[in-house]
């Protein structure tokens, strides 16, 4: 995630609900991308180290549990530079010009100079982001599967061209007979089916062979996952795509909230803020007065109903709404009580981390330790098929 600012329940109920179920189903990485940010904010430098912290601590506030995830700031672990420099060399530039965002987001912000190196290149950024870690499934929306899709062809071209190492088959084969009689001969044949039918599930069942085989090295195992596909060596695995629920959390004007509109509640507001702008919040224009019935379909504050409320709440408001029998402020009581029910954890656990810095700072340094002993065993990997392993 980008550190642009203090997040807000857009984030929580887009993102980070999302990571926090994650964190328990697999081996998560969460990081701060702050070399990201650099792309589109390079000319404010100073905001972004403040906008780190305080986003670190919103996560932890939301419920990212550093027991179970690693959290770390991109720029501590140098390796992800590293990847992104050497696949620099073998992606073709059409590949980066045609990724979705970027042509949208230079039409969007135009205000700003985008004609940059750093801001071509940063679909190549996330995919060494991904590719540094060897990571099996990326969680997305919808909108960024285009950005997977990429890193997964730079993935294959990499294969492609760096995987065949001297003898390559020789060694698969050695390796196939380290699987156990049984195993080699259902390996053979299902990489037969797969290479001559196109069987998908005759592909996962043989990568399911060589998962659990507890006789074959690393290395071993990688040769045996490229010869099923009649490859080379896989260096860097492929990542799939684990599309996860993107909740989009209206604002207080009733469009997507957004801070670059303005109509945010940011995750650790001030109760008495919340109460006041979700007060003020507009609501069905055409109903003036007390008297007068409304529509909850035209008003900003029922969209709020929706993701905070049950259906016998949202049945009371849109009976009383459209008899005149509640007014707005009664409407919006029961969302107001909503939010702040939902921030009131947040804030508990925000309160430890913002009155005990070097306690985030000691989370980050972990995790940031976790990660790059990870991302130097693949740059090693890479290294080592490009020819730049000099020991």
């Amino acid at each position: 995630m980008r550190p642009t600012g203090r997040l807000h329940l857009g984030h929580y109920h887009g993102v980070l609900k999302n990571w926090i179920q994650l964190q328990h189903e697999y081996d998560c990485m969460f990081f701060v991308a702050d070399w990201h940010a650099l792309t589109t904010h390079y000319e404010d430098p100073r905001i972004i180290e403040e906008n780190v912290w305080a986003m670190v601590i919103d996560w932890l506030a939301a419920g990212v549990n550093p027991g179970s995830a690693s959290l770390f700031i991109q720029s501590r672990v140098p390796e992800h530079a590293e990847l992104h420099l050497l696949l620099s060399m073998i992606t073709p530039l059409s590949w980066l010009e045609r990724v979705p965002t970027y042509k949208d987001q230079i039409a969007r912000l135009n205000e700003k100079d985008l004609a940059t190196y750093g801001f071509l290149g940063y679909p190549l950024l996330q995919g060494a982001d991904i590719l540094i870690y060897k990571a099996g499934h990326v969680p997305v929306g919808a909108d960024q599967v285009p950005h997977v899709e990429v890193t997964r062809e730079i993935a294959r071209r990499f294969n492609h061209i760096f995987g065949r190492e001297p003898g390559f088959e020789e060694f698969a084969e050695e390796a196939i007979k380290k699987l156990g009689r049984k195993n080699a001969a259902l390996y053979r044949r299902l990489r037969k089916d797969f290479l001559e039918q196109g069987n998908q599930e005759s592909l996962e069942k043989a990568q399911a062979i060589v998962q659990d085989s507890g006789n074959v090295s690393l290395g071993d195992r990688d040769r045996l996952f490229g010869y099923l596909e009649g490859g080379g060596k896989v260096i860097l695995p492929e990542p799939q795509v684990l599309l996860t629920e993107n909740s989009v959390l209206p604002g207080l004007d009733g469009q997507k909230m957004s801070k670059s509109y303005g109509n945010e509640i940011s995750l650790r507001e001030d109760e008495d803020s919340v109460a006041k702008k979700i007060k003020t919040m507009t609501t069905d224009p055409a109903r003036v007065r007390r008297t007068d019935p409304g529509d909850p379909d035209k008003c900003p504050v029922f969209r709020l109903h929706d993701v905070y409320s049950d259906d016998d709440t949202k049945n009371w408001v849109r009976k009383g709404c459209t008899s005149a029998g509640i007014g707005c402020i009664e409407c919006k009581k029961p969302v107001i009580d909503a939010v702040l029910e939902e921030q009131r954890p947040m804030r508990e656990r925000a309160r430890q981390y913002e009155d005990n810095p070097d306690l985030v700072k000691t989370i980050v340094a972990e995790g940031c330790e976790k990660a790059r002993a990870i991302a130097r065993d693949t740059i090693e990997d890479v290294r080592t098929a490009m020819g730049l392993d000099y020991r």
